[in-house]
């Protein structure tokens, strides 16, 4: 059995507060949780947009927090992120290629696939003809192990409407390019801070909530002029692999309420 625990869109800012949620909080609950209750997993990965703003100082703070983590972590990027920042602060595979932060993480039962879909100056995700490259290259090398692909952004519609606006651009080719290639045996989606699953060129999928605040559902329609975070506790991700399959469970580390008052201190 291999363990993955699965934190998206945390967030982070070192002080104030994000649309009424504190994020040291929240990130705090969440690794204590982890190291809690999920000390036998192997590794954690976290789907992008570590911080809010981009600033040194809030991926030092994360950083704080993250290393208290007892499990091993893998950070993706997500268009909150800023890549010299995160190389800067947080650790990375040594495989990790140098304009993207994107990599492969090879353990005995699976290869796991971490993919940068940042682009510069746009909420949306992009899919660029150096990526395109480096994902067929990795895939082609892959030889008899499951593959689980890790990104940020959505590459189809979700039939959330205001996410998919911000979707992968050219994901149309990015989900032609795994069709390809049998050993694509699931995706891992961040971004839309709702939890999604689903089945798309026959490779199945989920999306994970925000560790912080949680986009509404989509009824009743809303915009981002008038969003407003939903009232729905912050979850994480257990992605247990067997020989037989995968599993996803959703956990709830804290409450709504924790974390998301005003007058909340982390310590």
């Amino acid at each position: 059995m291999y363990k993955i625990i699965w934190m998206s869109d945390p967030h982070y800012t070192q002080q104030g507060e994000v649309l009424g949620h504190n994020p040291r909080f929240r990130i705090k609950a969440a690794v204590d949780y982890i190291n809690t209750h999920h000390t036998d997993a192997d590794i954690c990965v976290i789907t992008g947009d570590l911080v809010n703003h981009g600033t040194l100082t809030d991926y030092e703070g994360l950083s704080d927090h993250l290393q208290q983590l007892r499990i091993p972590f893998l950070p993706l990027m997500g268009n909150h992120d800023q890549r010299q920042l995160l190389r800067q602060t947080l650790p990375l595979p040594t495989a990790c290629m140098t304009d993207f932060i994107q990599y492969k993480v090879s353990t005995p039962r699976a290869e796991l696939l971490c993919l940068d879909t940042h682009k510069t100056g746009s909420s949306a995700g992009e899919f660029c003809e150096a990526r395109y490259q480096w994902l067929e290259d990795t895939l082609s090398s892959t030889t008899d192990k499951p593959v689980y692909l890790f990104l940020h952004h959505p590459p189809m519609p979700l039939g959330l409407p205001m996410q998919d606006i911000d979707r992968m651009e050219h994901g149309e080719r990015f989900l032609d390019l795994i069709a390809r290639f049998d050993c694509i045996s699931y995706l891992f989606i961040g971004h839309v801070h709702r939890p999604v699953t689903g089945v798309v060129n026959g490779i199945p999928y989920a999306t994970m909530r925000s560790i912080l605040l949680q986009a509404p559902p989509p009824r009743p329609a809303w915009d981002w002029e008038s969003f407003k975070p939903a009232a729905e506790a912050p979850n994480l991700g257990v992605v247990t692999v067997t020989s037989t399959g995968v599993s996803v469970q959703y956990e709830q580390f804290c409450s709504f309420e924790s974390g998301a008052q005003a007058d909340v201190v982390a310590q």
